[in-house]
């Protein structure tokens, strides 16, 4: 009898064993960012993330947070590089490297054009958040403050206003149209005539935000 209820206990021992070494492992829990939906593989370290402003939109500068009085580009687009992507809940890091900007013009009375507007001191820190709102923080890196130069031509010449943010800026992202925007930031000038404004608001919104390091350009989510 005790025989039989040894070899009981032990089998009922193996099979819990067994039980336990086939057991599906718990799933890991998905990246802050993904592409292609929400539910989407996790974007790689290393990936490329690459945007144009939203289709009929415009990239301004401006007198005032909520001014249309300055200069608007028709054009800009970025790339950036991402350089962490943990599980969510998280926040995400990108290295901003490039910004551009063209197809500029300009509302200011004595501006007849705007030669240029150029991004200076990249690459900047880009950190995306999943919290409340999805909450964007784009802060200077190690080359200095965040600098954009602006170079407008007046009826007595060429007028260059140097403007900078030694701070950062906040924005936001959105998964309806896979956007990353900014409103009414603020930029210090650092140098320039009277005709600059003493602080520049900038706002622009990007999207769709695609991971060009995949093919097909898969579009960026945020979770």
């Amino acid at each position: 009898m005790r025989i039989r209820r040894t070899l009981a206990a032990a089998s009922l021992a193996a099979i819990a064993l067994t039980g336990a070494a086939v057991a599906p492992a718990q799933a890991d829990a998905g990246a802050v960012l993904t592409t292609g939906s929400a539910s989407g593989p996790a974007v790689s370290v290393g990936d490329t993330l690459t945007a144009n402003l939203v289709s009929g939109t415009a990239a301004t500068f401006t007198d005032g947070a909520t001014s249309s009085n300055g200069v608007s580009c028709g054009n800009s687009s970025f790339s950036a590089t991402v350089t962490a992507n943990p599980a969510a809940p998280g926040s995400a890091v990108e290295q901003l490297n490039t910004q551009t900007f063209d197809s500029c013009t300009s509302n200011v009375i004595g501006v007849m054009g705007v030669q240029s507007v150029t991004v200076y001191n990249l690459p900047f820190t880009n950190t995306v958040s999943d919290g409340a709102g999805n909450p964007v923080s784009l802060t200077p890196g190690a080359s200095g403050p965040m600098g954009t130069t602006v170079v407008l031509n007046t009826i007595l010449g060429s007028v260059t206003c140097d403007y900078q943010n030694s701070t950062g800026i906040s924005g936001t992202t959105s998964n309806t149209g896979n956007t990353i925007g900014f409103s009414g930031q603020p930029f210090t000038l650092v140098s320039g005539p009277g005709l600059c404004f003493s602080t520049g608001y900038f706002s622009a919104t990007y999207g769709p935000v695609t991971d060009s390091s995949v093919a097909g350009n898969p579009l960026l989510y945020v979770n």
